[in-house]
């Protein structure tokens, strides 16, 4: 259509450049097309596709400028069309979707397969004899689910991750950690279990683990197994637990519940805790944490990310967006994780337990979660259009929205493979590869040249002070 468009606004102009030149009068007096071309100063190539197009155009002509001359438009047959591929502009799309009402809508947890019978026989009667014959309190009632969490990923359309896209080698927006989030129904959130990849990354190098916001734990895949279920267990959450019924005056008797994920073991075990498996598909429908909570977190973690980054470029005339970027560590992503987590209200927290324990929250008064995380995406979109640049001028909530709903996509074996590869020394190849670098890609050759270097430098210093001791050795004896 655009092709058809463009072609008949072309025709038009011709037709005026045709009824001005006398139609082909001066083209026909044999002049060259160059000497035609400058005498009424237009491009050589408009008059050779005047010419080339001669019949065409003065039958146009004959149509256009007969005013009583009734209008013949020509259809071309299914056989003559030509299927082009569609792409529309981002705003053509948001007005689109704004006209017709369209919108986004993600199946979270297990909703696609959600045991409805199920999940309200446990409500009804399971859940509800187990209080009764615990004589449980809200603050001795908890939840934990975990979710992953890609900590230095911004929606896919920003510079900053496109360009990384095409640099070589690991994607740092592809670094996973995963955080257990336990609550109660009363509101209270511990300090969330963290798994991540690494024992001692670089940026949290000498600093105590136990002062961190999160319990820190990690694997190679950076994903709760039961072993890591069992540490969270009696290593965080029965401390955590301990010190908060303490301080409520409560006696130590506390149900936790669970989902059945391959992870959670079935062999945790404590006098004074009940564990309870909540039945398989019923997720989505009655596990507080899956109630928003976990998906409100992460609009804040969104927002909190963005505001650091105007609050650094606010404080900074020779900011460079990518060198922030380059430079936010997990110890700045745990700072915004404990932001994130201190902004969940208490009675926000209370009302995701509504489906599941309903008598527990009736006067519950906070906003409800979907209103937290709608406020944390407005705020994020603002903030970037703040920043700028490309992906960030035109962001809109269905970018963070798609930003925070990825999380839940599990890494394929390829992804999770070159996470937790060991980094090799760069080949002659690597290096000197004719094909263009982007800056991105420089800057990275340039750090891991500059890691190589400092290893063969300490390794020279070994060489040398083991060389020097061998001599006065030998001079001794």
């Amino acid at each position: 259509m655009l092709r058809i468009v463009l072609s008949f606004c072309r025709l038009v102009q011709l037709c005026t450049y045709v009824k001005q030149l006398g139609k082909f009068k001066i083209i026909l007096e044999g002049k060259s097309y160059a000497a035609v071309a400058r005498h009424y100063g237009i491009n050589e190539s408009s008059v050779r596709y005047i010419k080339k197009d001669e019949k065409n155009i003065r039958t146009t002509a004959a149509v256009n400028f007969n005013t009583n001359a009734k209008r013949v438009v020509t259809v071309p047959s299914a056989a003559d069309k030509v299927p082009s591929a569609f792409n529309a502009s981002k705003g053509w799309f948001e007005k689109f979707k704004k006209r017709f009402g369209l919108k986004n809508v993600c199946l979270h947890g297990e909703m696609a397969s959600a045991d409805t019978a199920e999940a309200e026989a446990f409500v009804n009667n399971k859940f509800k004899a187990i209080i009764e014959e615990g004589g449980y309190k809200p603050e001795q009632v908890f939840n934990m689910d975990e979710t992953a969490l890609f900590w230095k990923r911004m929606p896919s359309r920003t510079f900053i991750m496109q360009e990384e896209a095409k640099a070589p080698g690991f994607k740092v927006h592809k670094d996973r950690l995963t955080l257990a989030m336990c609550g109660n129904a009363a509101g209270f959130m511990i300090k969330p279990g963290l798994i991540y990849r690494s024992k001692n990354p670089r940026a949290l190098k000498n600093k105590n683990k136990d002062d961190l916001p999160v319990y820190w734990m990690y694997n190679a895949k950076a994903w709760m197994t039961k072993a890591l279920n069992l540490d969270w267990f009696k290593n965080c959450f029965i401390p955590e637990v301990k010190c908060y019924l303490r301080g409520k005056g409560l006696d130590f008797k506390v149900l936790l519940l669970l989902d059945n994920a391959g992870g959670h073991g079935n062999d945790l075990a404590y006098d004074g805790v009940q564990i309870e498996f909540l039945p398989p598909n019923t997720t989505s429908l009655i596990q507080p944490m899956d109630q928003g909570v976990i998906r409100a977190f992460k609009a804040l973690y969104t927002r909190n990310t963005l505001q650091h980054l105007v609050d650094a470029m606010d404080s900074d005339q020779d900011f460079s967006l990518k060198d922030y970027w380059r430079g936010y560590t997990i110890a700045l992503c745990l700072q915004n994780i404990q932001r994130a987590i201190q902004e969940m209200k208490t009675e926000t927290l209370k009302a995701c337990w509504k489906k599941l324990w309903l008598e527990a929250v009736q006067n519950a008064t906070g906003g409800s979660l979907d209103e937290v995380h709608q406020s944390a995406v407005e705020t994020a979109v603002n903030l970037a259009k703040q920043i700028g640049g490309d992906g960030f001028n035109d962001m809109s909530p269905d970018d963070i929205n798609a930003l925070i709903d990825g999380d839940a996509q599990p890494l394929t074996d390829a992804e999770l493979a070159e996470m937790t590869k060991p980094q090799s020394f760069l080949t002659a190849t690597q290096l000197f590869n004719p094909n263009p670098l982007s800056s991105l890609r420089i800057v990275r050759v340039e750090m891991l040249l500059h890691s190589q270097l400092n290893i063969l430098l300490s390794s020279a210093v070994v060489f040398l002070r083991l060389d020097l001791t061998k001599r006065l050795s030998n001079r001794r004896s």
